[in-house]
């Protein structure tokens, strides 16, 4: 007997009942990291150098460093998230505000609105997060002690790392996915902290 194929409104259906955890392939937040169906992902987050103050050979290595051990290293792999708001939508409604507008005091206003949002987006600009993966077999020994003496070797390779704390993991997570650069403490469970402030 052959199975009948699933259609696009089946798969949309079973989608939408998937949690978020789900959608993002996750299955949990680990001390370092999140843990998936097959692997463990620890963070290792970078500190970057300023690099104005290099010179080229310091430059070069710097990317030496970096490109020695990711060679080294091929469970390791390198995330760059965006830091730093996006105002794009802003910037789209108030330009077509200035275009319909025909009060010169008004459209005044909404050039200088835009030139604020540029300014705010040329002085973030270098605004990212460099973040270092090791992606890991769930079945692996590696414990915390290990976990450490990796960061002190990476740190041997000349980078400026730390091994990444769980509010760390809920913050790369929210960048990531909301581009949400501007909550400080993550809880476990959304609305968590109203439900235990009224059931007190």
């Amino acid at each position: 007997m052959e199975a009948c194929p699933v259609t696009r409104k089946e798969k949309l259906a079973v989608k939408q009942h998937q949690s978020t955890r789900q959608l993002m392939g996750i299955q949990g937040v680990a001390p370092h990291g999140v843990t998936t169906s097959n692997a463990e992902l620890v963070f290792f987050l970078v500190r970057p150098d300023n690099l104005s103050v290099l010179s080229a050979d310091g430059i070069r290595a710097r990317v030496n460093a970096l490109a020695n051990l990711l060679r080294a290293e091929p469970a390791v792999e390198l995330l760059v998230v965006d830091s730093r708001e996006s105002f794009q939508r802003n910037k789209e409604f108030y330009q077509a505000r200035l275009e319909e507008e025909r009060l010169p005091a008004l459209r005044e206003l909404l050039a200088q609105d835009i030139r604020h949002l540029d300014e705010i987006l040329s002085s973030s600009a270098s605004a990212r997060e460099f973040v270092l993966i090791l992606r890991r077999d769930l079945k692996s020994d590696m414990n915390e002690g290990t976990l450490r003496q990796l960061e002190k070797g990476i740190c041997d390779h000349g980078l400026h790392v730390r091994l990444a704390d769980e509010q760390d993991v809920k913050r790369l997570l929210a960048v990531y996915y909301q581009h949400d650069v501007t909550t400080d403490f993550f809880e476990d469970v959304d609305g968590g902290k109203a439900v235990i402030q009224n059931g007190k």
